[in-house]
C-alpha cells in the first residue's frame, strides 16, 4: 500500500467532488462544483489529499487567516476519509502531515468545526489534542433559509 499526502493543485480540484458529496449530500452537484471552483481561486485556501495507490481517499481544505487572539492559524474544512478505510490510522497520519505542513507556513494554531451530530469526529479530535473553546453559530441569509 503506497500512501501519499499532498496539496491538490487548482486544476485538479474537482477530483475532490466524489468525497465531498459523501460529506455534503444536500448541495446540488452543479452548485457544489461551482462553489469548489470558486473556493480554489482563494489565495487563503488550499486543499490537501491523502492517496492510497494513487486513489484519492481523503481530503481536507485548509483556510489560512490571522486572528487577534492566536496569530496565524488554519482551519481544516470539509475533512473526510473514505468510510471503507477508516480505523487504519490514516486520519492520524493525515493530521500529523497537516500539522507539519501548516507549521512550515508559520501557523501558530489550528481551529476547526465539526458537526454536533458527529460524535466519532469529536473523539478523534480530542485524541489529537484539540479542545472545545466555543460554539459555531450559523445564520442563513438566503430567502429559502436552507443549509446546503
Amino acid at each position: 500500500m503506497n500512501t501519499l499526502i499532498k496539496v491538490i493543485e487548482a486544476e485538479e480540484i474537482l477530483t475532490i467532488i466524489p468525497l465531498l458529496t459523501k460529506l455534503n449530500s444536500k448541495t446540488p452537484l452543479e452548485l457544489l462544483k461551482e462553489r469548489v471552483l470558486e473556493i480554489s481561486k482563494n489565495t487563503n485556501y488550499e486543499c490537501v489529499g491523502i492517496y492510497i495507490d494513487e486513489k484519492l481517499v481523503g481530503i481536507s481544505g485548509l483556510w489560512y487567516s490571522t486572528r487577534h487572539y492566536i496569530g496565524k492559524s488554519v482551519e481544516p474544512d470539509h475533512v473526510i476519509i473514505n468510510e471503507s478505510i477508516r480505523g487504519q490510522g490514516l486520519g492520524k497520519q493525515f493530521f500529523r502531515w497537516i500539522d507539519n505542513h501548516v507549521k512550515s507556513k508559520g501557523c501558530e494554531a489550528i481551529e476547526l468545526n465539526t458537526y454536533a451530530s458527529n460524535p466519532k469526529s469529536h473523539k478523534f479530535y480530542y485524541n489529537e489534542g484539540y479542545n472545545i473553546y466555543g460554539f459555531h453559530f450559523l445564520k442563513v441569509l438566503r430567502e429559502d433559509k436552507k443549509f446546503y
